[in-house]
């Protein structure tokens, strides 16, 4: 919705940098994202008439990712291979917190996970840390950490795939 995208630009956010200026925090920016052994990003090229091969192995695995990004490029990340639940969102902000010597605001997509009940009480217990804030419905565009995850798989990984799950 571009004039609930606008308003959360012009309303929602400048409070938001209002208020980590008044309070020394820091505008972290969250997501997460899965990578699969059998990845393919990017295109190929062949010798014509041939259809172009890239080189794999016969396993599927896969691993996950959760991350924050900084206004001025800051990077906190966990590799993990559960997939996302409540235990381990607050598993990474615990590690968040901890490494951070100013309050942390992380600005969230509206994954279930972020808005679950245990996620936002365990934040409310820790609001001299930590707060939380959401994107509007399906804005990834507005989120940098979602550049990040694109990087990561298109261009730190390349057309190389990994052979085994810890590569």
């Amino acid at each position: 919705n571009p004039k609930e995208v606008q308003y959360w630009l012009d309303t929602e956010y400048k409070s938001i940098k209002r208020q980590a200026t008044r309070e020394g925090a820091e505008i972290h920016w969250g997501d997460e994202m899965g990578m699969r052994s059998d990845h393919q990003t990017g295109t190929s090229y062949g010798r014509r008439g041939k259809t172009p091969v890239i080189r794999g192995t016969g396993q599927r695995f896969r691993c996950n990712v959760i991350s924050s990004i900084t206004n001025y490029g800051t990077l906190r990340f966990m590799v993990f291979k559960k997939r996302l639940t409540s235990d381990v969102f607050l598993e990474f902000l615990r590690r968040l917190i901890r490494s951070s010597d100013r309050k942390v605001f992380l600005i969230v997509d509206r994954h279930p996970v972020h808005r679950s009940a245990k996620v936002e009480h365990w934040v409310d217990r820790h609001a001299d840390k930590i707060a939380m804030f959401y994107l509007p419905k399906y804005s990834p565009e507005l989120n940098p950490d979602e550049m990040l995850n694109n990087d990561v798989k298109s261009n730190a990984l390349g057309r190389e795939r990994p052979a085994t799950q810890d590569e």
